[in-house]
Order: structure tokens, then C-alpha cells, then sequence
């Protein structure tokens, strides 16, 4: 039987409605918690349930909230639509979205020039989620993030049942032919875990409470938020809207 995190369950399940939300640009620092490997923490599960979007009204956020402390850019630089996502490794639905939805995206907008794509920690489940996501970035370093990415999600059997364990790690890094030696040093440094402390820290700023959540920034910096495993059509008729395209 699966172990599922109640709050990746309750955003994955639930079909919200989309809210544009304005970006205005502003110049602040983001406050960083930093950890050492040795002492990886699991973050404490949020316990509210998520405030529906609909209710909120526009908010200005500083656009270096999505696009920093995240991976490499998926496709094209040049690509007129972003979608960035905050994901935990270890999520059900993070899953459910990779396997049933991004693949899609990937095809008929990513590889065509129409969407490029990053991705961001939000490490709300346990601790393998922290020291999985720290593996990837390892694997960054070998300019292997998004194909490490899709190795987690394609490992994935559950929540908080040692799949994502560091021992794991160290075998899918073999399976993707990255320099163990590196790889070893990387993970043993801790070098990333402010940065995926921060990344998570950014989710709770924009009013994430569980995983995976969206957001989608147009041509004219206007985001729409998607929250949960949305369908493919969610959001295609998102990425198409007259709201994200130049006025």
C-alpha cells in the first residue's frame, strides 16, 4: 500500500481554478535557512488547507521568486512561455504529472519553441525528498540535471518508503554513466542545500502549500497559477490564453 502525503494529495486531487496573478518587479533579498548535510531536517508538513486561488486577489511578487534557486531552462531560452514548477520527488501527484501530462507538454511545446520549462525544490515530504533533490543538482554538475529529473520520477514507488534513499542515488547516477567520483563529492559536500532550502522557502512565498504547483509566466510577465496535476488541456488552454500573450 502507497504512503501518500496528505498535502501533495490535496492539491493533486483537487481541480482549482486558474487565477492571473500581475508580476511587478522589485529588488529584494530572500531569506535563506542554510543546513549541512549532516543535518537534513524534514520540513514540517503544512497542516492548513490550501486558500482556493480564486479568493486572491492580484499580488505583486518579485519574478526572481520562480526563476531563481531552479534548475537549468528546459528548451529553448528564447521560448515565449515559462512554466515553472515546484515539485517534490517523493510527491504522488508530482508523479501522476510527470508520467501523464509533461510528456506531452515536452512534444508540442517545449520541442516546437512555444514553452521552455524549470523546475524548483519543494521539499515538503521527507528526507530522502531533500537528498533526492540534491542529487539532481549533483548531477547538473555534469550537465545531466533534467536527465537525472526524469530517472527519479521514473524510480518512483511511493512516499517516504527508501526508493530516494542515498544509497539509491548513488545507483541511478551509475544508470546515467555520471562520474561516481564527482558525484560522491558533490553529495558529500552539501553544496546545494541552501539552495533547495531557499527554493522551498520561495514555494511558501508564493502561497504553495502542497505539491506539485505551476506557474506560468506570458510574454507580457503575467502568470497564471495552476495548482496540482492538472490535465494536458489545463494547461495548454493556459499557455494559448490571450492573457499571456504581448498586448
Amino acid at each position: 500500500m502507497l504512503n501518500i502525503h496528505i498535502p501533495s494529495l490535496t492539491i493533486g486531487a483537487a481541480v482549482a481554478a486558474v487565477a492571473i496573478i500581475g508580476v511587478f518587479y522589485a529588488i529584494s533579498a530572500n531569506s535563506v535557512i542554510p543546513f549541512s548535510i549532516e543535518d537534513i531536517k524534514q520540513s514540517e508538513h503544512e497542516k492548513t488547507k490550501p486558500v482556493p486561488v480564486e479568493s486572491k486577489s492580484p499580488q505583486e511578487i518579485n519574478l526572481s521568486v520562480l526563476t531563481e534557486n531552479a534548475s537549468p531552462l528546459r528548451g529553448d531560452p528564447n521560448a515565449p512561455i515559462t512554466i515553472v514548477e515546484f515539485g517534490d520527488y517523493q510527491c504522488f501527484f508530482c508523479n501522476k504529472y510527470f508520467h501523464e501530462t509533461e510528456d506531452s507538454i515536452l512534444e508540442n511545446y517545449v520541442k516546437t519553441g512555444k514553452v521552455k520549462m524549470l523546475f524548483k525544490d519543494f521539499t515538503i515530504i521527507g528526507q530522502d525528498s531533500v537528498v533526492a533533490a540534491h542529487a539532481s543538482h549533483c548531477a547538473e554538475e555534469q550537465g545531466k540535471f533534467w536527465e537525472y529529473h526524469d530517472t527519479l520520477y521514473n524510480h518512483w514507488t511511493g512516499e517516504n518508503n527508501g526508493w530516494a534513499s542515498s544509497e539509491n542515488q548513488l545507483k541511478f547516477a551509475k544508470e546515467l554513466g555520471l562520474d561516481v567520483e564527482k558525484f560522491i563529492e558533490c553529495m558529500s559536500s552539501g553544496r546545494y542545500m541552501e539552495m533547495i532550502q531557499s527554493s522551498s522557502n520561495d514555494a511558501k512565498t508564493v502561497g504553495l502549500t502542497g505539491t506539485p504547483g505551476f506557474f506560468i509566466i506570458g510574454q507580457n510577465n503575467k502568470i497564471i497559477k495552476i495548482p496540482g496535476a492538472q490535465p494536458y488541456d489545463v494547461f495548454i488552454k493556459v499557455s494559448d490564453s490571450k492573457e499571456l500573450q504581448n498586448n
